[in-house]
C-alpha cells in the first residue's frame, strides 16, 4: 500500500465513520465466537494498529504488518503493547511455530496478489476450534479510484470469496454482505466520481461531525442484523472460517 495512505490512515481511523464503525461491527461478530479465555490473536496486516485495542478485549494480541512506517506509527500509537512483526504473506510469515485461536484479515485480502496460498498457509496457524475472521470489499463492478490508491489487487462477489475459501480446504460458519444500508449511497458516490473524473474517492474524507454521527449510527446498527441473519449485498464482504 502507498505510504501516503497509511499517513491517512492513521490521520482518520480514529475519527471517520467507516472505520469506528466497523470496529463495532467486527468486535459484535467476535462476541459471538466460542473463545477460550486469554484466546491467542492474530491481525495480518494490522495497518497503523487501529483494530489492536478493540482486538485485545478477546485475548493476547500480536499483528504481521510489512510496511515500516505502519508498525512504527502502530507501536507509537498503542505504546508498544502489542508483538508486531515484520513479514507479508503468503510466504514470510514470521508465526509458523504458533497456533492462533482467532486469526483476523480485515480489509487485508484483496492486497495480496497470491490470496488463495495466503488463505493455505493461515490455515496451519488455526488452532483446534480457531477461527479467522476476514472482511473484504464486494462488487468489482463498484471499482473506483480509492481500490487504486489503497493497491487493492481485487474486488469479490460472494461466490468468488467461497470458492477460494473451499479450494483453500476451510469451512463457511457465516458468510454475509455487510455495509447493506448505506449501499445505494455508496453506488451513486462511486458513479458520479467515474462520471466526473474524480481524482479521489467521495467519502474518504472525515465529514463533518453531524454527518461522520449519522453516517456511524447507520453502518454500526447493522450489528443486530447480522448477528439475525446474513445480508443479501453490501458494500463488503465478511466470512468467518475454521479447518476442516
Amino acid at each position: 500500500m502507498d505510504p501516503n495512505a497509511y499517513l491517512e490512515m492513521a490521520d482518520t481511523e480514529s475519527r471517520h465513520w467507516w472505520f469506528l464503525a466497523r470496529r463495532v461491527l467486527l468486535s459484535s461478530i467476535i462476541h459471538r465466537l466460542t473463545l477460550p479465555p486469554n484466546a491467542r490473536i492474530l491481525e495480518i496486516g494490522s495497518g497503523t494498529g487501529g483494530n489492536l485495542e478493540m482486538l485485545s478485549a478477546f485475548g493476547r494480541v500480536s499483528a504481521l504488518e510489512m510496511d515500516a512506517t505502519a508498525r512504527s506509527i502502530a507501536n507509537k500509537k498503542t505504546l508498544d503493547r502489542f508483538d508486531i512483526r515484520a513479514g507479508f504473506c503468503p510466504t514470510d510469515i514470521p508465526f509458523s511455530d504458533e497456533k492462533f485461536d482467532l486469526i483476523c484479515l480485515f480489509d487485508v485480502l484483496e492486497h495480496i496478489e497470491e490470496d488463495f496460498s495466503t488463505l493455505v498457509a493461515l490455515r496451519t496457524l488455526i488452532a483446534d476450534g480457531g477461527n479467522i475472521l476476514v472482511t473484504v470489499p464486494a462488487y468489482q463492478w463498484l471499482w473506483s479510484r480509492h481500490d487504486e490508491f489503497l493497491h487493492h489487487k481485487r474486488r469479490y462477489s460472494a461466490q468468488q470469496l467461497r470458492q477460494k475459501i473451499a479450494a483453500a480446504g476451510l469451512r463457511i460458519d457465516k458468510i454475509s454482505y455487510f455495509n447493506t444500508l448505506l449501499f445505494p449511497l455508496a453506488v451513486v458516490a462511486r458513479f458520479k466520481d467515474r462520471l466526473m473524473g474524480a481524482a479521489s474517492a467521495s467519502g474518504s474524507a472525515i465529514p463533518a461531525d453531524p454527518l461522520n454521527s449519522l453516517l456511524y449510527k447507520i453502518f454500526s446498527a447493522e450489528r443486530h442484523l447480522l448477528g439475525k441473519a446474513s445480508l443479501p449485498f453490501g458494500v463488503s464482504l465478511l466470512a468467518v472460517l475454521r479447518a476442516k
